[in-house]
């Protein structure tokens, strides 16, 4: 369920009279209490359909930050495997902070693109990177077949 909070609304600057009619219905803010769910059919209940995709507007902003913080948890979590294999490329690095600083509104779109793009070609190099390795290896196993032949 798609759910919003007093302090989520409060936050993102939603309207004093469409803010108070909510907490009326819910019996008041401190009673209902400031964190807790408030769900997007109850916002379009109470408020109306104005209100609802205001407040689907706030959800999806605050979930495309989550998401974004995550992922980069998540590719922190790998970047020393990264970063022992090739110590000198700091480009998957940055882009997570990058990332971490648009989340938060501190970065723009263009330094975004930028540094996904770095990040992509660091991927991208890696990748080539270990398939000459692979080719390498193979070709070094079957000369030596070759020669033991």
């Amino acid at each position: 369920m798609l759910h919003t909070t007093f302090g989520k609304a409060k936050e993102a600057g939603a309207c004093i009279e469409s803010y108070r009619k909510m907490a009326k219905a819910l019996g008041n803010v401190n009673k209902y209490g400031r964190d807790t769910f408030i769900g997007l059919d109850k916002v379009l209940e109470v408020c109306g359909l104005d209100d609802a995709l205001w407040s689907l507007q706030i959800v999806l902003e605050s979930a495309d930050k989550e998401i974004r913080l995550f992922a980069c948890d998540c590719a922190e979590h790998v970047l020393p495997l990264f970063e022992k294999e090739y110590p000198n490329d700091n480009r998957p690095r940055e882009a997570i902070r990058i990332i971490r600083l648009f989340a938060e509104g501190q970065a723009t779109r263009k330094e975004l693109a930028a540094a996904r793009a770095a990040a992509s070609a660091a991927a991208s190099d890696a990748a080539w990177a270990a398939t000459r390795a692979a080719e390498r290896e193979w070709q070094k196993e079957h000369f030596l077949q070759l020669l033991n032949s």
